[in-house]
């Protein structure tokens, strides 16, 4: 399989030379010349198989440049009940996602059983390993530059902490995230794990890793490369919760679900937009967006209008305080039909801007893709939390309650509704406290994690001090 750049302006390439690249050098997306192909019958030969074995099953259609021994033995080495382990009482780590029916008709996918309690662990899991491998294969070291809202920088850190021949420099927003995602970042201390606090909010720290990623000779010089969602092999590996998840709430290969997801970046439900197009029967895609609507506003009128910083706000779901959202790009590229001439002058537009709108046709493409949207506000996941505990007896957390709230005002009779669950509520304490009255439990390791030793360099919003940070600590 052939890989190309959403601005077209790149020579295709393979899985393991993008993986190991991230963002294009031409400033674009890599996404596959085109998608691969789940058929009924491959569908229903998955629905006996562990969820290890259906990452084989999809993972091996993106990066057939990899033995598929060694494919088979990365996924199988990532995906265990051991790595999975913190799951809610009467779920089996086994199955790496549960998926729970609720009472009111909803289904729960369970994404973030993983070590930092968030679903970025189901595809950072993979990449430390599949980076690992790549860079042991080919002699080569690579300095991740990444930028977080509150999740995947830990997930990240995690996954790559002590890894030979990886360094990770991880940018979040100063005093934007919960305590408790800051403690899981900022309390590591392995050598070859760096955090910046960035004085802007996460759009400034994702305009920064861009600025940098797009100076290729620095990118070279430095062997920098990116872990955001920005990278496609993220993207691959969450696809694959998508169909796992599918398979488990369907009885037949052509029974069609609803899917709602709670969004920031754009990379989870993305996933599941390249899940449908290889052949998943998802009928609608439920954008569930905080007081930062950019997203909703847009799938309700064409208007895609980003926020400035001041206008970015600060909720209680603080993972999807997010204005300008990267994976959108490869999205309207598809609705586009690919046309990179298009999308460039789309982007040019919202340089300029600060907006651009699609009308007409174009709009009716985004109408026919299946995608809808909702907003949740703090009021509504307060009540969210609340009811969920008192009907179904868990805890959900905050970003989850905005999906479930989005999904409920969407639901429609006789199609199942899938939710897809992004962290659980120990990470936004002071939230759970104030919808329920009570601190959420934490598992086991986690119980003083906010008295920890905190290790973090706070630097302005510009690119030139990071790249400066980046010069002296690869210099050593």
């Amino acid at each position: 399989m052939q890989y190309i750049s959403t601005r077209g302006r790149e020579e295709p390439k393979k899985f393991s030379e993008i993986v190991l690249e991230g963002l294009a050098g031409d400033g674009g997306l890599y996404v596959p010349q085109e998608y691969p192909k789940l058929t009924h019958e491959a569908l229903h030969a998955m629905r006996t198989m562990t969820y290890a074995d259906v990452a084989f099953e999809v993972l091996k259609r993106f990066a057939d440049d990899i033995n598929p021994a060694d494919l088979k033995r990365l996924i199988d080495e990532t995906y265990t009940a051991q790595t999975y382990c913190n799951v809610r009482a009467g779920s089996d780590p086994k199955a790496i996602v549960p998926v729970r029916k609720l009472k009111n008709g909803l289904f729960l996918a369970e994404l973030s059983n993983g070590p930092t309690l968030a679903f970025k662990d189901m595809a950072m899991q993979f990449l430390g390993a599949l980076f690992s491998y790549l860079l042991a294969r080919e002699g080569k070291v690579l300095n991740i530059l990444g930028a977080t809202s509150g999740d995947t920088g830990s997930a990240a850190e995690y996954a790559m902490r002590s890894r030979k021949g990886i360094r990770v420099f991880m940018l979040s927003p100063y005093g934007r995230m919960s305590e408790f995602q800051r403690a899981q970042m900022y309390s590591l201390s392995d050598a070859n794990i760096f955090n910046l606090a960035v004085q802007g909010v996460f759009d400034d720290c994702q305009d920064i890793v861009k600025e940098i990623g797009r100076d290729a000779a620095f990118k070279a010089r430095y062997s920098i490369g990116t872990i955001n969602s920005i990278n496609w092999a993220r993207v691959a590996a969450q696809v694959v919760y998508y169909v796992y998840s599918y398979l488990k709430v369907t009885e037949n290969e052509d029974e069609a679900v609803d899917v709602a997801v709670p969004t920031g970046n754009f990379g989870n439900v993305l996933a599941a937009w390249i899940a449908k197009q290889m052949g998943v029967p998802f009928a609608r895609l439920a954008v569930a967006t905080n007081e930062n609507d950019v997203l909703d506003e847009f799938f309700k009128t064409g208007v895609y209008r980003i926020r400035d910083g001041a206008h970015t706000y600060l909720t209680s779901s603080p993972s999807m305080d997010i204005s300008k959202a990267s994976n959108f790009e490869r999205y309207i590229y598809d609705i586009l039909g690919r046309n990179s001439l298009r999308l460039c002058a789309l982007k040019d537009e919202l340089d300029r801007t600060g907006r651009f709108s699609v009308s007409g046709a174009d709009f009716e493409s985004v109408r026919e893709s299946g995608f809808t949207s909702g907003k949740s506000v703090h009021a509504d996941r307060l009540s969210t939390i609340r009811a969920i505990l008192k009907t179904e007896g868990i805890l959900i957390d905050p970003h989850t309650a905005d999906a479930v709230k989005v999904a409920l005002d969407r639901m429609r009779g006789g199609v199942k509704m899938l939710v897809m669950e992004t962290a659980q509520p120990a990470k936004f304490a002071a939230t759970i406290r104030e919808a329920t009255g009570k601190d959420p439990e934490r598992p086991v390791g986690y119980v003083d994690i906010e008295k920890r030793p905190q290790h973090v360099t706070v630097v302005p919003a510009q690119a030139q001090v990071v790249r400066d940070f980046l010069v002296d600590k690869l210099s050593h």
